[in-house]
């Protein structure tokens, strides 16, 4: 529930003694620190520009698209015309985890996401890990986004022009191509909105998750022309470990209220916005979610999915049997996947922007340009690494690699929240988690569960992540933290 508390009061909280090594990677930030940094960067500061609606449009420019419009194709196989309780699944085990992220973004509003809560909860190791986690969640879904953009793309080239981009220039190697060429450009151009400034691209995000919306509600209306109950019959074919597989496969679609809280040095009222954003765009995502997965299986039977990333314009044109309307949803889809790359790709810089500021990666990621007011090194860095991931990786390999490394750094969340209430329980809170601890630790078993549900393949990637993450942090990070020198 709400709570309208007062910002957090300036106190002086040391951080921990520095002596020995066990103590410098427990080594926690405070969180009255933490929120006075707030915005500060290299040479210049970020500008708080945002308000709820923004932060709204935010969390749902980066949630509400790619699960739906291409994971979908992904998921059905594996779970049938169950994909629907998959969604619900994934939509609770990401509710859980947002009750927690509502509550720390509005007592801690900073850019660095849950990598800022672990550091004030459970020290700087721990942070260390949720940030590299962050940086494999945001960095490679832009990446798994951009791909399925590229079949959406060519589907709306078809339907009005007659001609598609070639395999070899539209698909990654793996997959029949060369090279994704469709992908880089989308992320190139999310890159030139961002360098405008937060405020410019927020305002184009709104522009296309309003299309967005409006084509999925199409999709629906004429989906349910061609609804089949029969297609529901064998409900649950490959049992419960199909449901659980495809639920972890569709949590990859849920990582957007996360993008909400990077924005928290950007907002006007953040203690007050975020928590609201994020429960909103929550809502509204996996209401929309269930209801389209529904009409779809509904519309087409379960088989049918499979090897189809553009599986609803496929359905548009089965259930009219005109292109023109498969066409119209492609152009929606282009629109709508543009914008998860747009707000996903600004998520991702605010996580380097913050761990920057720590002295945890290097200076160039939290240099602020004087002019607009954003990070643009830091920007043209990330993108273009993203472009040519996206280039290269097909897009199964790449959703399941973000599953994951959503699923730990929530799992940290639910736990951060039940810390920071024993360890500061006076700090003014905007949002409380209901029912704590017992509504955080369900947050946490949901993640744990799903995660087993993953292949071996996404294990052993995440490993390999996880200890290059573990090298870089100690030959660079355990050194130049800002926590283990004296304070200018």
């Amino acid at each position: 529930m709400l709570d309208q508390g007062a910002p957090p009061q300036q106190q002086s909280h040391p951080a921990p003694p520095r002596g020995g090594a066990a103590r410098r990677l427990l080594r926690r930030k405070p969180v009255e620190r933490l929120v006075a940094e707030g915005g500060q960067g290299e040479g210049g500061s970020l500008r708080r520009s945002l308000g709820m609606w923004q932060l709204t449009m935010i969390s749902i420019g980066a949630t509400l698209g790619t699960g739906i419009f291409v994971v979908l194709g992904e998921a059905v196989p594996k779970a049938g015309p169950a994909v629907t309780l998959s969604f619900v699944i994934a939509g609770l085990t990401a509710l859980f985890s947002a009750l927690s992220y509502a509550e720390l973004a509005g007592s801690i509003p900073v850019s660095g996401s849950s990598y800022s809560y672990a550091y004030a909860t459970m020290g700087e190791l721990v942070a260390w890990i949720c940030g590299w986690c962050l940086v494999l969640e945001y960095g490679v879904s832009v990446s798994a986004v951009a791909v399925g953009w590229g079949e959406y793309l060519n589907e709306l080239l078809d339907g009005t022009l007659g001609v598609t981009i070639p395999d070899a220039l539209s698909a990654p190697p793996g997959d029949g191509g060369i090279f994704n060429l469709p992908a880089l450009v989308v992320v190139l151009l999310a890159m030139a909105f961002l360098l405008g400034g937060a405020r410019e691209s927020a305002r184009a995000n709104t522009i296309m998750v309003v299309v967005k919306i409006a084509a999925l509600l199409l999709f629906c209306l004429i989906g349910l022309q061609g609804f089949r109950s029969g297609n529901y019959e064998n409900f649950m074919p490959l049992g419960m470990a199909g449901v659980s597989a495809a639920g972890a496969t569709l949590f990859f679609s849920y990582i957007g209220f996360d993008a909400a809280s990077t924005a928290g040095e950007e907002a006007k009222n953040a203690q007050r916005d975020l928590p609201r954003a994020i429960m909103l765009s929550l809502i509204i995502v996996t209401a929309l979610y269930v209801l389209v997965a529904a009409v779809a299986v509904g519309a087409r039977p379960w088989k049918g999915f499979d090897g189809s990333e553009a599986a609803l314009a496929g359905i548009m044109k089965d259930v009219t049997g005109d292109a023109f309307w498969g066409t119209l949803l492609a152009a929606g889809a282009v629109i709508a996947i543009a914008s998860v790359v747009l707000t996903v790709l600004y998520g991702q810089t605010r996580i380097l922007f913050a761990m920057s500021r720590d002295g945890l990666v290097p200076k160039v990621f939290s240099k602020v340009h004087p002019r607009t007011g954003t990070p643009r090194v830091n920007t043209v860095i990330v993108s273009l690494f993203c472009g040519v991931l996206a280039a290269a990786i097909p897009l199964g390999q790449l959703a399941d690699a973000t599953s994951i490394g959503t699923l730990f750094a929530f799992a940290l969340v639910n736990v951060a929240v039940v810390v920071l209430r024993r360890t500061r329980p006076d700090m003014p809170r905007t949002f409380r988690v209901p029912l704590s601890p017992v509504l955080p630790a369900l947050g946490l078993a949901f993640c744990v569960w799903m995660m087993g549900s993953l292949d071996t393949i996404t294990w052993v990637v995440f490993g390999v992540w996880m200890a290059v993450g573990l090298v870089f942090y100690f030959s660079y990070g355990y050194r130049r933290s800002r926590l283990a020198t004296p304070e200018k």
